[in-house]
């Protein structure tokens, strides 16, 4: 474990270990919730007392059953994964708290959090822990000399209803927060202010850096900005706010959804954006004197193009995902770039310090340690193989003869099984971990009867 007193803070809201310790001892911190995220991006750990939490998991960490990296959705049990078994016991990983991960939960009675990297008993990573993977491609990023800067932008729609009375009407017929399209409205977002405003209050205090609120495209639909930040900075506050604003909501008498696509309308994307530094902040992306990208920038963005379609079940992990490429629905469909280009996987946007690619694939049901670590995978594959840009597309994607998003989870989970790319990067034992995860979606899936089904073929066929 980390000396507190050398461990780096991400900024002055989030508390050491010392901190957390002194306000558990004078009683204004009582619970401390021990966390790390599983393949579905959703936060899984405990809420300690937060004197056990002084006495005994300060200096020895804690521990957690194995099976939380090998369940669905559902936390069912299933079989398939290397890791994680019957005939294996279903033992015991150990939760290692990351000290830089800190913060307090205002919207909960004196509680904190800290989030934790997963080791095996002898204390090797769990390689298909997302976080793990996250920080290898992190790790091949400083070899060069780099790190890696990201942002997420996340979309939600909120409802009008507990997640209660929703699931006893079988999530339909829903009321949405807003009846119409609220892009960039003021008005309509003001009807939605005190859930905006707590979520956006709540995540400052966590030690997020809070950039806005705005209103988008479907009713109810919803975006609240953060600050870029260190790769794996973006990616633990992702988690984070997802899980705090269900929480808010439901203390409020709501429902919000992160499902990439509700219904017929526009999906709820979660657009990446994503640059490299060196590591003392010179610029890696921009050439200042010539103002223009880096043929570096270029190769990167090559290599992200390249895998793109080998990636794809890292963006839109689950079978909803796939319902959210629609043409025209400014969620895109051709693996294609383009220089501020809304219709294309990825845009380029910014200039100089701004210069960044947003990928435009993944929908706001993305795991982001996975999404952003195939991100770095595909770039550099890109820079190493010093692989050469293709022409910009200019116009509509949507209308172009570029290369198709793969449109299932069953072709995403062939491409990714298939990626010589992949299996180099990420270990076969990752790639296989995440192939059964998509396996275990289909076979889910495809044994279900669905509303559609019932209503098409009761009485008429």
């Amino acid at each position: 474990m980390a000396d507190p007193l050398h461990v780096d803070l991400r900024n002055d809201r989030h508390l050491s270990m010392a901190d957390l310790v002194r306000r558990i001892e004078d009683g204004a911190v009582d619970t401390v919730v021990v966390a790390f995220t599983d393949m579905q991006g959703r936060l899984q750990g405990k809420r300690l007392h937060g004197r056990y939490f002084v006495d005994h998991v300060v200096d020895h960490g804690t521990e957690g059953c194995n099976y939380l990296l090998a369940v669905d959705v559902d936390m069912n049990t299933v079989d398939g994964y290397a890791i994680s078994s019957w005939e294996r016991g279903y033992g015991d990983m150990e939760f290692v708290l990351d000290e830089r991960t800190i913060r307090l939960l205002t919207h909960l009675p004196a509680t904190a959090m800290v989030q934790c990297d997963l080791v095996w008993p002898d204390h090797t990573p769990v390689a298909q822990s997302p976080r793990s993977i996250l920080q290898r491609q992190l790790g091949r990023c400083a070899e060069h000399g780099w790190v890696a800067l990201a942002g997420t932008e996340l979309e939600f729609i909120a409802f009008d209803t507990t997640y209660e009375a929703a699931h006893d009407a079988r999530w339909r017929d829903l009321v949405p927060v807003n009846q119409y399209n609220v892009d960039y409205s003021i008005l309509g977002t003001t009807r939605v202010e005190p859930l905006l405003r707590a979520i956006r209050n709540t995540m400052y205090d966590a030690g997020l850096d809070v950039e806005g609120a705005k209103g988008e495209c479907n009713f109810g639909q919803h975006e609240i900005g953060f600050l870029y930040a260190d790769a794996l900075t973006t990616a633990d506050n992702h988690v984070v706010y997802k899980t705090a604003a269900k929480e808010i909501a439901a203390q409020q008498g709501k429902a919000i959804t992160f499902m990439a696509k509700y219904d017929q309308r526009e999906g709820s994307s979660c657009h990446i954006h994503l640059s490299l530094r060196g590591t003392d902040g010179e610029l890696v992306f921009w050439d200042e004197e010539s103002g223009a990208r880096t043929p570096l920038y270029d190769q990167f963005v090559a290599g992200v193009l390249a895998t793109a379609a080998d990636f794809t079940l890292l963006y839109a992990p689950n079978v909803n995902s796939y319902k959210r490429f629609a043409d025209g629905s400014f969620a895109p469909t051709a693996i294609a770039w383009g220089l501020d280009n809304r219709t294309c996987a990825l845009r380029l946007v910014g200039h100089g310090a701004g210069a960044r690619m947003e990928n435009r694939l993944p929908g706001a049901d993305v795991n982001p340690y996975l999404a952003i670590a195939a991100m770095l995978v595909g770039g550099l594959h890109g820079i190493e193989s010093g692989l050469e840009l293709e022409d910009e597309l200019v116009g509509n994607a949507y209308t172009s003869d570029r290369p198709r998003v793969p449109q299932t989870l069953g072709a995403a989970r062939e491409r990714f099984a298939a990626s010589a790319v992949a299996r180099a990067a990420l270990g076969d034992e990752v790639v296989d971990h995440y192939v059964n995860m998509a396996d275990v979606e289909l076979a889910a899936y495809n044994a279900t009867v669905t509303d559609w089904e019932l209503r098409r073929g009761f009485e008429r066929l």
